[in-house]
């Protein structure tokens, strides 16, 4: 009984899959982004409620290592950043722990699948590793199907398996995991862990999220805890001569029309932004004891109220107004919009896709703001959109072996583990540039695809130091934000909502989209949350309920 919420219904706040994709898309190789940061027999694992919050020797313990100080650090789960790249790195590893055996792996790839023989990156990597991990690599927009063949058969399941959230097939928590993935609870929970120093400088948020049916499970790829923002072209804004001063949400309607004209528009689809900003929980909100779904909420209703309003202004691009979102970023980075929501991985991107022929291209991310102009309320994003599980097995050297390589793969920002896996063998894949920054070599986008990362992955840092400024911007501006973060509720749990529930929140997808444009009113939000209720919402809501009191 456990898909993510992230799979689930009721239109819930997707996982930012394209903002992740856009680190690893079009084949792009790591090099040059140093911080690229994502029928079963019965088992015999411990029973527990689904969703259980784990305790205390099941989560492995924090011991957090710095081998580079930040020049900005974290602050309540922002990510840290590093203005400059260290001269010298640190072997967090010194000696190769593998035995020199081979291990398969299952993983994605939104790319060109690299060639397996004589690539001297994976023999690089494998070489640190003591032990040769052979990849089986998908199409990852085909990923999911491949994934749920593979644990459906529950036959040649690899030794590692990489699973997105988005790709998790149905029956994930209560057969898959406990009957074909071996439980980690006794290796890694609480001071276990320590043997794997790498991996306990995982946060445990992330390791929170890979727990299944009350045992630690998963090996996790963690995520940003601020994930979404509301972009402008701050360097048009210059050029018009119009000062930046938003603080609620007439503010922003008042800047999107005065941005409109001359061939210009104010503004995309800002739906995710209306949510925000009106503090709209993504899932389940607690009303003295009772659970009120998000679509059942004032703050939903407003959100749809304000974005109808935008749209009435004019201050919609056209082509966002016939929903083709596709070209969204396009029209913000040519300049014909000029705010627009996206994910913060967005904003590197349109750096890296711009300054070459526009150096004075900038945009930067509106301050948090309530629509009323009180305290805004940003909601933490999932902890880790990415996990991976070893396949179970009675040999406990094997377990022992594959969670030892894992630590050499989690090694953080400041080794010289973390610079070979992001960016492969200097003078092979990359060379340095100014300020030591990797420039890849014509090698690397053929041999240096993402794979290792999606095994595990350690901490998350910002070192994006090629983006002139990039780094004090994105890392202040997080700091700033994160004074506002809040745990939803049910935060970083596995939940998995059972199979009948999957389709009855794809009526509020196209609703927000009618409303905003005009098309239906919030009468239609009134018969449409009625709807949901017969259809299954309030066995939903004493299906989190029961949860809810067994916590």
């Amino acid at each position: 009984m456990n898909t993510t919420t992230s799979a689930g219904s009721l239109a819930d706040r997707p996982v930012h899959r394209r903002s992740f994709l856009g680190m690893v898309a079009a084949g792009a190789a790591v090099v040059g982004v140093p911080s690229l940061l994502t029928g079963c027999g019965t088992s015999d694992a411990p029973a527990a409620a689904p969703g259980a919050v784990p305790s205390g020797d099941v989560l492995p313990t924090y011991v957090p290592i710095d081998y580079v100080e930040p020049d900005f650090p974290s602050v309540n789960g922002s990510t840290p950043g590093y203005a400059t790249l260290p001269a010298e790195l640190v072997r967090s590893v010194p000696e190769a722990p593998g035995s020199g055996a081979t291990f398969t792996a299952m993983t994605p790839l939104w790319g060109t699948i690299p060639p397996t023989k004589g690539n001297q990156y994976y023999e690089a990597v494998n070489g640190i590793l003591g032990s040769s991990i052979e990849f089986r690599i998908t199409d990852g927009n085909t990923y999911g199907d491949k994934l749920a063949t593979v644990l459906a058969s529950a036959k040649d399941v690899p030794d590692w398996v990489c699973v997105p959230t988005w790709n998790i097939p149905p029956r994930f928590g209560s057969e898959i995991v406990p009957n074909i993935f071996q439980d980690l609870t006794d290796h890694l929970g609480g001071d276990a862990v320590k043997e794997y120093p790498n991996l306990a400088n995982i946060p445990t948020d992330a390791w929170r999220f890979c727990v299944f049916n009350g045992r630690l499970y998963g090996l996790p790829f963690p995520g940003e805890t601020i994930t979404d923002a509301t972009f402008v072209r701050t360097d048009v804004l210059d050029e018009l001569g119009i000062t930046l001063d938003v603080r609620n949400g007439q503010d922003l309607l008042d800047l999107a029309a005065e941005l409109t004209g001359g061939g210009r528009w104010g503004a995309e689809d800002l739906w995710n932004t209306s949510a925000t900003i009106h503090a709209v929980p993504p899932k389940w909100r607690l009303d003295g004891d009772r659970l009120v779904h998000r679509v059942e909420t004032e703050e939903y209703r407003a959100a749809l109220a304000w974005n109808a309003e935008l749209f009435a202004s004019g201050a919609v691009h056209p082509d966002a107004v016939a929903d083709q979102q596709g070209e969204a970023k396009t029209r913000f980075q040519s300049g014909t919009s000029l705010l627009m929501s996206d994910g913060l991985g967005g904003w590197h991107e349109a750096l890296r896709d711009n300054l070459a022929s526009n150096p004075g291209f900038w945009q930067q991310p509106l301050d948090p703001f309530a629509a009323d102009g009180g305290t805004p309320v940003l909601w933490k994003g999932n902890p880790a959109n990415i996990f991976s599980f070893l396949k179970r097995s009675d040999d406990e050297e094997r377990i022992r072996e594959l969670l030892a390589l894992a630590n050499v793969l989690a090694a953080p920002f400041g080794t010289t583990e973390f610079d070979l896996v992001q960016n492969g063998v200097e003078g092979v894949h990359y060379t340095k540039g100014e300020g030591g920054v990797p420039v890849p070599t014509a090698l690397a986008a053929t041999e240096l695809q993402p794979t290792y990362m999606f095994l595990v992955d350690g901490p998350i840092a910002n070192t994006r130091v090629q983006y002139p400024g990039y780094v004090e911007a994105s890392s202040t501006w997080q700091q700033k934000a994160a004074e506002f973060v809040t745990d939803p509720l049910f935060y970083a749990q596995q939940i998995v909502e059972p199979a009948q529930f999957a389709s009855i929140g794809q009526p509020f997808v196209d609703l927000e989209k009618d409303i905003s444009r005009g098309r239906k009113s919030l009468d239609d939000l009134d018969a449409a949350v009625e709807t949901w209720r017969s259809a299954g919402g309030e066995e939903l809501r004493s299906f989190y309920q029961e949860i809810l009191d067994a916590q």
